[in-house]
């Protein structure tokens, strides 16, 4: 029985997709949405901005916050009530750490850009990969 689903979530319309997935087919699981804010590289702009700041954890957050009122907002119309999380750090590797927490990971396709990819390889080929748990790939 699937009890706790993880939800990785950015802004893309792919993980808006698998979020409506997981809440419609798991809506009586606890559904945590995970917000990864990309570690500090000379190459990523926002990342930087979270590495200087005092508090890490609090800056990912503030940066996810957008997200996350719309994942409720979409959770809200469902009727389920999500759970949220944040973590900093490079989006694949965080995900498959957080992984062993749920029963499943539920992730979209294609849910990070061109430079993420190429820059860090396909964020959910690493979690299908590497998870220790079931991983349901939305297109």
């Amino acid at each position: 029985m699937i009890n706790r689903v993880l939800l990785p979530i950015d802004d893309s319309e792919q993980a808006e997709a698998a979020l409506e997935y997981a809440l419609s087919v798991h809506g009586d699981a606890e559904i945590t949405v995970l917000y990864v804010a990309g570690e500090a590289s000379p190459m990523m702009g926002e990342a930087m901005g979270i590495a200087i700041e005092d508090d890490t954890t609090e800056a990912a957050s503030e940066q996810g916050k957008a997200v996350f009122e719309r994942a409720r907002a979409i959770a809200a119309e469902a009727g389920v009530k999500i759970e949220t999380a944040v973590s900093v750090g490079t989006p694949g590797n965080a995900i498959v750490d957080h992984a062993d927490e749920f029963d499943l990971v539920v992730i979209g396709t294609h849910s990070g850009g061109l430079k993420e990819t190429l820059l860090s390889g396909n964020v959910t080929k690493k979690v299908v990969r590497g998870s220790p748990v079931p991983v349901t790939v939305v297109k």
